[in-house]
């Protein structure tokens, strides 16, 4: 697998992504960038060694504003506000209205964020979305955790957690899941609103390692095979390999479903590993950004474990980010079929920034692109054959949001107006269409490439 260089793994998620950044060089400044003046940006340093930027200036007039606004509450405010608490407040602001991805994550945040991707946690398995009302939607439920066999649906809002408001809480960092961490058989009562239910209702969950079996693998019939992928964590690669190897010790595959329905994402890297077992030449995914180590492409390898053996991916709206990486890759190199519902349409890349004090900051710093060169941010991929929920599906499989429906999301280049949120596909009967269409014999052609993206 080829690939430029990275400092670290690309992590692409609703809870996340890592890597690590590092500094780029600045050009010397020029004379308009260091004038100052009353009422004007100036340089964020006195330094008149340190190399500036336009992007490195600090707006004065903004700086005193937020200290005035700061003395008010400090001095004036009901109750005493504490420093710290005040500072973290403001640091948060500055991500808010970013885009829905970019957080401010505590350090025990931070902590369980690494540890998501090792596949190992203490927690009750569900991947949480803060929305700017600081209550938490689930994304969705990890297979086979307690937020998974309690019944929790993607879509859901957590209002509360232990009876208390998780608008009124301070100790939730990113995405929720600091208060749904703690020893292992203690318990946490959520307080779910779900679409079609006419009141909030309460939901007990006892807490337990997480092990995230990220791979589960099976025989649908004679000659087909099939691999759910449930996240992309750092051993999804090769546990992917190992069920790929096990499924071929009975025969060789006539075609292989691959499962990545509800799959939020998770690491690039394993994503792009996955995919380059299944492909024996062309590029699987970029990534562009304002600066340069944003910039990355990502080839695949000579070598297809399959062969050739058809493919079909299973998708639907809980498929967002590393998962239509994957997606889109095997289809726009005519390696597979897409079969199920629209995706999410997260086309973003997160960076994760430690602070000196244990803390981090995650920011949006590139978009990605499939190997014909488009994104699927606000979009998401349309699959080749479209599939819809049972008869008696929750909430008639209806997700009711998307990338495109969050405030604050990040433009895509084929944004469309509008709701066009897919639908959950849950249970088996989408498996049994899916394999259908891996044996009807259908040729898949490579996407044409789209013309050179303007930044």
């Amino acid at each position: 697998m080829r690939k430029t260089t990275l400092s670290a793994a690309l992590l692409l998620s609703f809870a996340g992504a890592a890597l690590a950044q590092e500094a780029q060089p600045q050009q010397a400044p020029t004379q308009d960038q260091t004038t100052q003046s009353q009422g004007r940006d100036v340089s964020s340093s006195d330094d008149p060694d340190a190399a500036e930027t336009t992007t490195s200036k600090v707006p004065l007039d903004e700086i005193r504003r937020y200290v005035a606004v700061y003395n008010a509450v400090k001095e004036a405010y009901v109750d005493p506000v504490d420093d710290k608490k005040l500072m973290q407040s403001a640091v948060r602001g500055l991500l808010l209205d970013l885009d829905p991805h970019s957080a401010y994550l505590q350090k025990t945040e931070a902590r369980s964020f690494d540890e998501q991707t090792s596949g190992a946690y203490t927690g009750v398995g569900v991947e949480l979305m803060t929305m700017p009302d600081r209550t938490l939607k689930v994304v969705s439920p990890i297979d086979d955790t307690p937020a998974a066999r309690a019944g929790i649906k993607a879509g859901d809002v957590v209002i509360a957690i232990d009876g208390k408001a998780v608008a009124d809480r301070d100790d939730d960092g990113e995405g929720g899941s600091g208060p749904l961490r703690g020893a292992p058989g203690t318990k946490v009562v959520l307080t779910i609103v779900r679409e079609g239910k006419p009141k909030p209702f309460d939901v007990t969950l006892t807490r337990e390692r997480i092990r995230v079996a990220s791979v589960r693998s099976r025989m649908l019939e004679p000659g087909y095979g099939y691999i759910r992928v449930a996240t992309f964590q750092a051993d999804t690669a090769a546990d992917f390999a190992r069920a790929l190897d096990k499924l071929e010790a009975g025969g060789k595959l006539n075609g292989l479903v691959l499962d990545l329905r509800s799959n939020p994402g998770g690491l690039l890297t394993a994503a792009v590993q996955i995919a380059d077992e299944l492909l024996d030449k062309g590029k699987i995914v970029s990534t562009r950004g304002r600066v340069a180590i944003s910039d990355a492409e990502f080839s695949a390898t000579p070598g297809d474990k399959l062969n050739g053996a058809p493919v079909v991916v299973l998708v639907d709206a809980g498929s967002a980010s590393a998962s239509e990486v994957l997606a889109g890759a095997l289809r726009d190199n005519g390696r597979a079929r897409v079969v199920g519902s629209r995706t999410f349409g997260k086309g973003s890349v997160q960076t994760l920034l430690p602070l000196d004090n244990g803390d981090s900051v995650k920011l949006t710093t590139a978009r990605y692109y499939t190997p014909s060169g488009k994104s699927i941010q606000a979009r998401g991929i349309e699959p080749d054959v479209v599939l819809h929920p049972e008869k008696g599906a929750a909430n008639d499989g209806k997700i009711e949001y998307n990338e495109a429906a969050l405030p604050g999301h990040l433009h895509g280049d084929e944004e469309t107006a509008g709701s066009n949120a897919g639908e959950v596909l849950d249970g088996e009967a989408p498996i049994a269409a899916a394999l259908a269409a891996l044996k009807k014999p259908v040729a898949v052609a490579p996407v044409p490439p789209v013309a050179a993206h303007k930044e």
